[in-house]
């Protein structure tokens, strides 16, 4: 297997950026390693055979202790939609610190209110009653018991390959081992076949392996259940699982067999929401679908700690009927933070932009793989893209060490990106929903380079 040889000495011109970071004086790079390898715990890992140590952003842009500028193209693992350290977010924030730093819901404070109401005016209608916590494995953890409470039913419908958490019950819901710990966890869950055509053990259409991948669904309920169900729960586009999506016709079907059998449906848009799919403001709406529930977090504080859980008021009783609380959802420093995201995505027409600079990237990223047996697949909506890497596209085998190489190769020409996958074989495209032409330009400039590189050139 080739690997990049000396990228720096051949690096590509950076698009320009006027933004100058500051000198950093803290502790070096090599003190913050020895810190993290005796202080916290050895689980909490880090990319690159080299940790990179980043110490500003602006933008689409982050730093490193030496001022190194890096083109992130992971976002903050799709987080940070509308960029890093947005002037009018960020005077929010520091609006909201200076009066009201911590208020629980047990008095009212005006943030949590205005947020829940504009998160309820981009929803369909009926959809308009919202619960904050604080990440989307929480979110994820509420939306399931909400359902089983209104329905009275436990059994829950996951799919292969997604990812809903990583708690004890959020880990069942989740269908990659990578992720699971040998804890017992999740109960009652069972996971339905992906639809992902690219990887289906059905042949044929991608609307017909989406059809036979939803009657999986059916049998799972017939043979697994007592024939109903609490929820169906999935991500209109996969992420950690690799941007896979079924065709458009997958979720109508899945969410009319749930319904059949007594269950609710749940849109996990904790990486499609807030405009990353470019056409629409949420991912389920590309497919002509209305979910029971919708679960949010990373974009929606664009880095500050806040999820949510928005649903009807008919499903939201169910949770009355004990004590629920949270004692940091809603507070008023993150709700500051997601109502300045809501404001900027719309006055700065981030979703246009999104849609724009991912039918660039895509085109590239396809043009690309007529030149690179490497690339086996390129998929996704907006800037939410997946490449699969393969060593055969015949066999369609995982590229899992090339993967790796390509990951490198990008960050040694200042291009930050991710991988994914259950073999950690796709690269994430998932940038800043702010990034310019020049930026994909350069992006792709970087990959056909690294590609190159790698030594996988057809």
């Amino acid at each position: 297997m080739a690997t990049m040889t000396a990228p720096a000495k051949t690096r590509l011109a950076m698009p320009h950026s006027d933004y100058v970071p500051r000198k950093y004086t803290g502790p070096s790079r090599e003190e913050i390693i020895a810190m993290r390898k005796q202080f916290t715990n050895p689980a909490i890992f880090t990319y690159y055979k080299e940790p990179l140590l980043i110490v500003e952003g602006h933008m689409q842009w982050l730093f490193d202790e030496t001022g190194r500028r890096y083109l992130d193209f992971l976002a903050g693992i799709v987080t940070v939609g509308a960029g890093h350290c947005h002037p009018k977010i960020t005077a929010r924030i520091k609006e909201q610190a200076d009066t009201l730093q911590h208020a629980t819901t047990i008095y009212l404070h005006p943030n949590i209110a205005l947020l829940a109401k504009k998160i309820a005016s981009k929803m369909p209608k009926g959809l308009d009653v919202t619960y904050f916590v604080n990440s989307g494995t929480e979110a994820n953890d509420l939306a399931i018991s909400m359902a089983r409470l209104k329905t009275g039913h436990s059994d829950v419908i996951a799919v292969r390959n997604g990812y809903h958490g990583n708690s004890p019950a959020a880990q069942g819901l989740t269908s990659l081992s990578t992720w699971k710990f040998p804890l017992g966890s999740g109960s009652s869950v069972h996971h339905a076949l992906n639809p992902d055509p690219y990887r289906s053990p059905f042949k044929g259409t991608p609307e017909e392996i989406a059809t036979m991948s939803a009657n999986d669904i059916r049998d799972l309920i017939r043979y697994s259940t007592p024939g109903k169900v609490a929820a169906f729960i999935m991500e209109p586009i996969q992420g950690a699982g690799g941007v896979t999506h079924g065709a458009k016709n997958y979720l109508k079907e899945a969410y009319a067999i749930t319904r059949e059998h007594g269950g609710l449906c749940i849109a996990d848009e904790v990486q499609t929401g807030f405009g990353r799919t470019g056409e629409n403001y949420w991912g389920f709406q590309n497919f002509d679908v209305t979910p029971d529930f919708v679960t949010m977090a990373k974009s929606l504080g664009n880095g500050a700690p806040i999820a949510a859980v928005t649903t009807r008021m008919d499903i939201a009783q169910a949770l009355t009927q004990r004590i629920h609380f949270n004692t940091f959802g809603g507070n008023p420093m993150s709700t500051a933070a997601a109502l300045g995201v809501m404001d900027v995505i719309d006055e700065e027409n981030l979703m246009a932009n999104c849609k724009a600079m991912g039918t660039r990237m895509r085109a590239g990223l396809d043009k690309l793989k007529a030149s690179h047996k490497l690339i086996g697949d390129v998929r996704g909506m907006g800037l939410m893209i997946g490449v699969e890497l393969v060593s055969d596209r015949a066999t369609k085998a995982p590229a899992k060490a090339e993967t790796g190489d390509i990951v490198e190769a990008c960050r040694e020409f200042g291009l930050l990106i991710g991988k994914g996958g259950l073999d950690g074989n796709v690269l994430r495209v998932k940038p800043p929903l702010c990034i310019t032409a020049d930026d994909v330009d350069f992006a792709l400039d970087v990959f056909d380079q690294a590609f190159t590189g790698v030594g996988r050139k057809g």
